[in-house]
């Protein structure tokens, strides 16, 4: 696998797309105009809902699928003019398990290697199995496996060949807590090595967790693509709860101006705001800091006897985005 671990690669394109789109004999537009550069070691999350054309893009990036227009290039090797190179760079384990149930696992991994013209290299073999904590499972036929395990060889073949671009749709889906920790960690380390990790997944929490970058599709089209501490930043809004000391009636005139809600009780005064954007500015509608509440609040002489604050998962943004003006 190249680089080293713990050596910072320079972040430079690997992939490159240009105004792809795919329509299909029947009509259907699956995608539309995708622009899109993906960097060297990076793990980038591709999420939308089903159907937004996650799978189509991959597929065709995968040379799977011909794309209707646009192109597409790999570690600079067009993957229509120059498929054999571009290829070879790419690893993918897809959403479904098609694995030889009556082949071993050992046995599996090495055709998958051989069909990429590699030669032989049992110690990367192994290497892959055992970082897998499939290699006491490398005599057994894939029919008798978990789902999990299944799983996990599907990875082995992706990674046999040593490609520099991963792709992973869905690689946790009907994954136990266990084996998708295990998996995440191995995933960490390919990164570490220089492997660039293109993922889709339902399970937002991996993407806030793992991605550097996050890209939204929604009906075909690349609606958004974000580092993510910068997409948490801006989009992200943040509540102050304050819980009073004595319950209100109604909030203060003098209060108005502020994005305020009380409870039913009384008890709660929430503060909604967002974060400082990335200039150091704020959202005029939603104001960035919880000092000029705080102090008007005391002027008012409304006192509270404790507060929290929380901001918004991914998730809710990813949800506020693909429902925005459907």
């Amino acid at each position: 696998m190249p680089g080293k671990k713990g050596y910072t690669l320079p972040m430079q394109s690997i992939l490159s797309l240009r105004g792809v789109s795919k329509t299909y004999a029947t009509g259907h537009s699956a995608l539309k105009d995708v622009s899109l550069d993906i960097q060297r070691g990076e793990i980038f999350a591709l999420l939308g809902p089903n159907g937004a054309g996650k799978t189509t893009l991959i597929s065709i990036i995968c040379g799977l699928v011909r794309p209707s227009a646009g192109t597409i290039s790999a570690g600079g090797h067009d993957i229509v003019r120059d498929w054999r190179p571009a290829r070879s760079l790419i690893g993918l384990v897809p959403q479904e398990l098609t694995t030889d149930a009556f082949e071993t696992v050992l046995a599996t991994v090495r055709l998958s290697r051989g069909l990429f013209g590699k030669p032989a290299n049992p110690a990367l073999v192994e290497k892959v199995l055992r970082d897998l904590s499939l290699w006491e499972k490398r005599d057994s036929k894939i029919m008798t496996l978990s789902g999990g395990m299944k799983r996990r060889v599907m990875i082995a073949k992706a990674l046999s060949h040593e490609p520099q671009i991963l792709f992973l749709d869905e690689p946790t889906a009907g994954v136990d807590v266990e084996l998708r920790r295990d998996m995440w960690r191995v995933i960490r380390e390919l990164r570490d090595t220089g492997v660039t990790i293109i993922l889709t997944t339902h399970y937002l929490e991996e993407a806030e967790e793992m991605a550097d970058r996050i890209g939204v599709i929604r009906k075909g089209e690349l609606i958004l693509v974000e580092r993510k501490q910068d997409l948490m930043r801006t989009l992200g809004r943040k509540e102050l709860t304050l819980h009073l000391a004595r319950p209100l009636a109604a909030i203060p005139p003098a209060l108005a101006a502020h994005p305020l809600t009380l409870s039913e009780d009384g008890l709660r005064l929430v503060y909604t705001y967002t974060s400082a954007t990335p200039d150091g500015g704020s959202d005029a509608a939603a104001p960035a800091s919880i000092a000029p509440v705080l102090r008007e609040l005391a002027a008012a002489g409304i006192d509270f006897t404790d507060l929290d604050t929380r901001q918004s998962s991914l998730e809710e943004i990813f949800v506020g985005l693909v429902h925005a003006d459907a």
